[in-house]
């Protein structure tokens, strides 16, 4: 048996180096301790990214007595292990004889083992079956660092143990990765895109993460059905059971057992089920199957925060969680949807508008389109309020090409969120 600390200890730093500027972080700070101000300089990154990235590495760094950043004794056998992963390849061209893959492999296992035991005194005497088994262990772990790019173990355990893609039978290549503040959500965002090419077929693979919690996964350019680990069951309800039940254990939200639950009463006759302030609805079109899980309160369906699962043929193609992150601000809707309509339609006759140059003085509005309860963020914020989200069409005679307007009405202060011009093309 491998003690739980020392899982810990591989799982803190594998995951540490998921992003290669936390991985630029370390070679620096492994020269020398470092302020902040000359990190920010060195790596052209903003205070706000560094801030996130610091705080990723957790016990890989320290401050020294002056507040400069330097690495923990953690860190630098990190980054030892970092180094010997990066130069192994170097090292076995320059020497093919004599450094097999095979041997490069167990050279680099073994310097991550040495590293860490010798960095943590409690791990002095190990048995030598205990050695064998991590060696095998940390083996696998460094070909997946090989495959996959260093610290990328979120990624894998999502599609291997979630959607239970047959990873190796495709040849998997990191097409761009993305990091950045979103101002508008007060988070940080990391978008991901792998391709995966394989004897029986192509697919891309999108995930996106915010706040380090997975968002957004969705499979695309599929040119046939992927390879899974296992075939799924027959009956569509057993599949989204097992596929929620996976992304239950892989990201352990508590609000996803009573989302498990609610499936339990699905019927033929009925594909929306509300229990308390959670509701599902399930929707089929063409080859696929959609559950939508959402919170509603008084009558108001917050869509953002929702889980959204499709299926296709058994496989889990798409998913997007936004229940974990969005909060409620408040339930007022005290402009109900005419109201909305009229304050929107006010709006745009009564603007003075410049397009392509022309000024006009309103815009003549056709017809309502439609007026939605859509939910929003106001300002910096992940707190939902209600939104009216109205669409008018345009006389687009006199509207320079645009055939419709978007306006978006705060349902609690029958203020105007914003407004869009939409082309007609």
């Amino acid at each position: 048996m491998i003690d739980r600390n020392e899982e810990e200890i591989y799982s803190i730093m594998f995951k540490s180096l998921k992003h290669p500027v936390r991985r630029q972080i370390l070679r620096m700070l492994n020269d020398k301790p470092m302020p902040f101000m000359e990190i920010v300089e060195l790596l052209g990154v903003t205070s706000s990214h560094l801030t996130y990235h610091l705080e990723s590495l957790g016990e890989l760094i320290t401050k020294t007595p002056q507040g400069q950043y330097m690495l923990s004794n953690f860190g630098k056998a990190t980054a030892s292990a970092m180094r010997g992963v990066q130069e192994a390849p170097e090292l076995a061209t320059r020497r093919p004889k004599k450094l097999t893959r095979k041997w490069k492999a167990i050279f680099t296992v073994l310097m991550v083992t040495v590293l860490l035991l010798s960095s943590f005194g409690g791990y002095q005497y190990i048995e030598l079956t205990q050695l064998a088994d991590n060696q095998r262990r940390l083996e696998a772990e460094n070909q997946q660092l090989l495959s996959w790019g260093i610290g990328a173990g979120t990624v894998a355990d999502m599609l291997r143990d979630v959607v239970q893609i047959d990873t190796n039978s495709y040849k998997i290549t990191l097409l761009s990765n993305t990091l950045e503040y979103r101002s508008d959500f007060a988070v940080a965002e990391e978008v991901l895109r792998y391709s995966f090419s394989g004897a029986d077929g192509n697919f891309n693979v999108d995930l996106r993460f915010r706040e380090d919690h997975l968002s957004r996964y969705q499979l695309s350019d599929i040119t046939s059905t992927p390879k899974l680990i296992q075939n799924p069951p027959d009956d569509n309800l057993e599949i989204v059971k097992a596929a929620l039940n996976r992304y239950n254990t892989y990201s352990n939200h508590a609000y996803l057992a009573d989302m498990r639950n609610l499936l339990d009463q699905i019927n033929t006759d009925n594909n929306t089920i509300t229990t308390g302030t959670l509701k599902l609805q399930t929707t089929t079109f063409s080859d696929n199957t959609e559950y939508l899980w959402l919170y509603t309160q008084d009558d108001i369906d917050f869509s953002a925060k929702s889980l959204r699962m499709t299926f296709n043929n058994g496989v889990l193609i798409a998913l997007t969680d936004g229940y974990f992150l969005f909060t409620i601000a408040n339930t007022n809707v005290n402009y109900n949807s005419t109201q909305a309509e009229t304050i929107a339609k006010n709006y745009i006759q009564a603007r003075d508008w410049v397009i392509n140059g022309t000024e006009f003085h309103g815009l003549p509005i056709q017809c309502t389109v439609s007026v939605e309860m859509i939910p929003h963020p106001r300002g910096n914020s992940v707190a939902l309020v209600p939104y009216w989200y109205v669409v008018l069409e345009l006389d687009q005679t006199v509207s320079a090409g645009f055939s419709s307007a978007s306006v978006g009405v705060w349902a609690d202060t029958g203020e105007i969120a914003d407004v869009q011009l939409l082309n007609s093309n």
